[in-house]
């Protein structure tokens, strides 16, 4: 009986562990592009770009999860193409990641974003002046500037994607000992009635947010201290 309470906890801290560190490397190959690209004003269909990546904070999770699921799912657009070179995305780990990429997007894209185009014009303007690139330049002199802008929007983003259920009970499916993540467990264990569990997992997860909150607090200030 002991072993199986072990497991219970220590599968679904390990999935999540595992989805979070996924997911907030996601974030920074492809957040912080995406927040680049919106803070251009100029940028053709920019209001579509950011309509995507705004949408999932006004969607409720469960629709969105379902909207996706329909278009991955095997008989979906993009889940039929995926099919035929034998990937599947829905009801594993692959659907974790998406989930929680999803969930956690917007409030990785949107604080950035709004770093990115407070960034002096005048700092920019004279690296361009001195013959560096745009890339470089947003690589080497702006990024550098606003990283602890960056270590907060990506804090925030992962603690919304450890947390998120909605879009994951749609993608991951909730398969016990495989796509169930602590915030499903929590689920499982109350639906089960083992309120002891639940109580466990939900511990863990306030203590984790506790770490979030803490780390977010220190960043957070020194981010207005550099202003």
């Amino acid at each position: 009986m002991e072993g199986i309470v072990i497991e219970q906890l220590t599968t679904p801290l390990w999935l999540s562990f595992k989805a979070i560190l996924v997911t907030a490397i996601l974030f920074l190959l492809i957040g912080v592009p995406i927040a680049y690209l919106l803070s251009k004003k100029t940028l053709p269909f920019r209001w579509l770009l950011d309509t995507l990546v705004t949408l999932p904070l006004i969607f409720p999770p469960i629709a969105v999860g379902f909207f996706l699921l329909l278009l991955l799912g095997k008989h979906g657009f993009i889940g039929e193409l995926l099919l035929k070179l034998n990937i599947e995305i829905i009801f594993s780990f692959t659907g974790i990641i998406i989930a929680a990429f999803i969930a956690g997007l917007p409030l990785m894209v949107k604080p950035l974003q709004a770093g990115i185009e407070q960034f002096p014009k005048e700092i920019k303007e004279a690296s361009y002046l001195s013959g560096k690139s745009n890339f470089h330049t947003f690589i080497f002199v702006i990024l550098p500037t606003i990283k602890n802008a960056l270590i907060v929007a990506l804090l925030i983003s992962t603690a919304r994607a450890l947390g998120e259920v909605g879009i994951t009970l749609m993608l991951g499916g909730n398969i016990i000992g495989k796509t169930d993540t602590i915030s499903l467990a929590i689920y499982n264990a109350v639906f089960d009635g083992d309120y002891d569990l639940a109580l466990i997992l939900s511990g863990i997860l306030v203590f984790i947010s506790i770490l979030f909150f803490i780390a977010l607090n220190f960043f957070d200030k020194k981010t207005k201290l550099s202003k």
